[in-house]
């Protein structure tokens, strides 16, 4: 069962020290679990899109590195990195330029600012919410994309103690933390699948993904 708890990053200014390194400490994490790979071999599967929406984007580095992968084969590429404070900087803006793809923030509740996209991503975010809240949110994916992609936290107890470890690699207390949380919120199973509203075309996939990750991904039949 998914015990959901608040987590430290979300609670703090953005520009609070401990926020901030938190954040590079999320690229520690990413890394460590593979998120970028997954998230983009499960990309390569989806037709190239024109937009790209992440939801919860945060400062953009994740989707820059997953863009990084893609680009040889996705060109002229828009992302939107979706997130309640525009926390992306000029440096990784310019990163997407010389891929050639473009980048632009929407801020604000994921709710009001999600936008109309070819694809559609959340890496570490939809654990965030309750089920109810969960559902009503993939119930909006739905009627903006044809594609979505999400790499989350798997649940179970591998993942636990690893995330009780996260000190060890120098992690702040907020992510230490946040690490707990995440995996406490995580998913297994077809968590995600029984959520998402049925009918409309959709084929789904859902599965563990090591070592650490739960990777869905929804797209509609043409």
């Amino acid at each position: 069962m998914r015990v959901l708890v608040p987590e430290l990053l979300d609670l703090l200014p953005a520009n609070d020290p401990r926020a901030i390194r938190s954040r590079r400490d999320l690229v520690l994490i990413n890394a460590i679990m593979r998120q970028q790979a997954l998230m983009a071999g499960a990309l390569s599967r989806c037709p190239p899109p024109r937009i790209l929406a992440d939801l919860g984007g945060g400062d953009g580095l994740f989707m820059l590195s997953v863009a990084r992968r893609l680009a040889k084969h996705w060109p002229n590429v828009q992302v939107l990195i979706v997130d309640r404070q525009d926390i992306v900087g000029r440096e990784t803006r310019a990163g997407f330029e010389a891929l050639g793809w473009s980048c632009e923030t929407q801020a604000g509740d994921v709710f009001e600012a999600m936008p109309d996209a070819d694809i559609i991503t959340a890496n570490l975010f939809l654990h965030h919410f309750d089920d109810a809240a969960l559902s009503r949110l993939l119930t909006a994916i739905v009627a903006r994309t044809s594609c979505f992609v999400a790499c989350e936290p798997r649940r179970n107890s591998f993942a636990l103690l690893a995330a009780h470890l996260v000190g060890v690699l120098g992690c702040n207390d907020v992510t230490l933390h946040d690490a707990v949380a995440s995996v406490k919120a995580g998913f297994a199973g077809q968590d995600l699948s029984r959520l998402w509203p049925q009918g409309g075309g959709w084929r789904l996939a859902e599965a563990a993904a090591l070592p650490f990750s739960h990777v869905f991904r929804a797209q509609r039949d043409v």
